[in-house]
């Protein structure tokens, strides 16, 4: 019960919502606000302020934010140890990926490699991935965004311009290559904020100042490509992203655009750790 309040009170004090806590705790709001009370009125502290319905850590739980993360380190680390000890490697690894195109590769290989390890594969935007890396709810992500945490470990798996895809009957789908101004007054579908190609999209478009029509918001990349396959809209992939289909096309812009790059992301202190270790070798292609 103690560690679970813990952890309760670390995952507010990170993400600043209890809402948001229980979320990915997977335990109800009630269950949170319960257990960091519990931790309060046991110990006589104040580890939050509350005004106004806002959260922010009083003194005392700044002081004991850093002595959790290191208990829950260390929790995470005896875990991950004992389920993957034993001569011939075996547990359990858990990946979060932004997109398959590069990673599944990888994972085909590992799996050749390590037929006895069970591997689980979550999706989410870059955002959300390294924040699971960070929180320990999965082992490696991939992620577009380059991170300068210092406590992480990264690769670079691959790198890729951004497309336009969007239906054959468009009246645009007939060229070999857009300009960034034949974008003006289309209707635009985009990733949820947080999502690395809708930033480098909204930037790109802005660089050049291009307007375009309304923008509809879709938080899942195959959401997005069934949308342009209805005709509601246009939408910018990286290219590695716009897979193939009758009813799509997939032009390529004459102007200089940016490459999304595709990085995969251990925590340092823990690239050592077998399975992580195992992975990592399996991105060497040969």
């Amino acid at each position: 019960m103690f560690v679970s309040q813990l952890k309760s009170f670390f995952t507010v004090a990170r993400l600043g919502s209890v809402t948001q806590a229980a979320r990915q705790l997977g335990l109800s709001q009630p269950t949170v606000t319960t257990q960091i009370k519990a931790l309060e009125e046991h110990y006589g502290v104040e580890l939050f302020r509350r005004q106004g319905g806002r959260l922010s850590l009083s003194d005392e739980g700044v002081q004991l934010l850093p002595h959790v993360d290191q208990l829950l380190q260390q929790e995470i680390q005896v875990e991950f140890a004992l389920r993957n000890s034993g001569d011939q490697p075996r547990g359990h690894l858990r990946l979060g990926a932004t997109a398959p195109y590069y990673v599944l590769d990888i994972v085909q290989r590992f799996r050749q490699r390590y037929p006895l390890v069970d591997l689980s594969l979550g999706a989410g935007n870059s955002r959300q991935m390294v924040d699971a890396l960070l929180a320990y709810q999965v082992d490696l992500a991939t992620s577009s965004h380059l991170e300068t945490d210092v406590r992480l470990h990264r690769l670079t798996l691959g790198s890729d311009p951004l497309v336009l895809i969007l239906h054959r009957s468009h009246p645009l789908a007939a060229r070999r290559a857009l300009r960034l101004s034949d974008l003006a007054g289309c209707e635009l579908i985009v990733r949820e904020r947080g999502s690395t190609t809708r930033q480098l999209t909204e930037e790109t478009l802005a660089r050049a100042g291009v307007a375009v029509g309304r923008s509809m918001e879709i938080a899942s990349r195959e959401a997005i490509r069934e949308a342009v396959i209805r005709r509601m809209g246009v939408s910018v992939f990286a290219r590695h992203e716009a897979s193939a289909h009758p009813e799509l096309a997939v032009l390529p812009f004459e102007d200089e655009v940016p490459s999304l790059v595709e990085y995969l992301y251990c925590l340092r202190d823990r690239r050592g750790a077998r399975l992580i270790a195992a992975f990592l070798e399996s991105c060497v292609v040969g």
